[in-house]
């Protein structure tokens, strides 16, 4: 029999991932299509090509645990992931940079978030999968930002929606990355009053 894990706030964030995944996939989809140049078509289509291999990654983790698939997170992200792609075609080539920048900004820390978790149960052994999703989103924000860095309006979308060049949701530089062993030092504020909660009430000390 798969071992259980103890700790509901880990089991929800893996099921939330696994279906986000695919909701970021389906986006990327339409993002693509709604590009013209070769080489840019290309990148995306590779961004979300590493979505679905993250979205089997952590069905693997998931299955390893008995953790069942989430019906409503697969009906909910899978009309959200339609919709963008959908909205691609006609919000025009700005817009759908900097939204899938902003939400790959805060995957970084969802799968260090996990490590965390996993780590609280005194389980080590996915630190290198999920390290290795973590920073490829990273790689993902920071192609992203890239393509709009020199648009006029990104810094009135930095202002009301916190990220652009001097906001972002994690604390991964590329420049001076981290290895797999000292990666807990990623994230420390990210949602940390929730983390410390759920790793409390899951009864286990980090």
């Amino acid at each position: 029999m798969p071992a259980k894990l103890n700790h509901p706030a880990l089991v929800e964030l893996l099921q939330r991932a696994y279906s986000a995944e695919k909701a970021a996939a389906f986006a990327y989809i339409g993002h693509a299509a709604s590009l013209k140049k070769p080489a840019d078509k290309a990148a995306v289509k590779q961004i979300e090509n590493d979505e679905w291999d993250h979205r089997r990654n952590v069905l693997a983790i998931m299955q390893q645990y008995d953790i069942p698939v989430s019906r409503f997170y697969e009906f909910k992200f899978h009309v959200i992931g339609r919709v963008i792609s959908a909205s691609c075609h006609v919000i025009g080539w700005f817009m759908p940079y900097f939204f899938a920048g902003k939400l790959e900004s805060g995957n970084v820390c969802e799968y260090f978030v996990m490590m965390k978790y996993f780590h609280a149960l005194g389980i080590r052994e996915h630190d290198q999968i999920l390290y290795e999703m973590g920073i490829k989103e990273k790689e993902h924000e920071v192609y992203f930002l890239e393509q709009i860095k020199d648009s006029k309006w990104l810094p009135y979308f930095e202002k009301a929606f916190s990220w652009g060049k001097n906001a972002k949701a994690n604390d991964v530089d590329m420049a001076n990355k981290l290895p797999v062993e000292a990666s807990g030092q990623y994230c420390q504020t990210f949602k940390a009053a929730e983390v410390e909660a759920a790793n409390r009430k899951a009864g286990a000390g980090d």
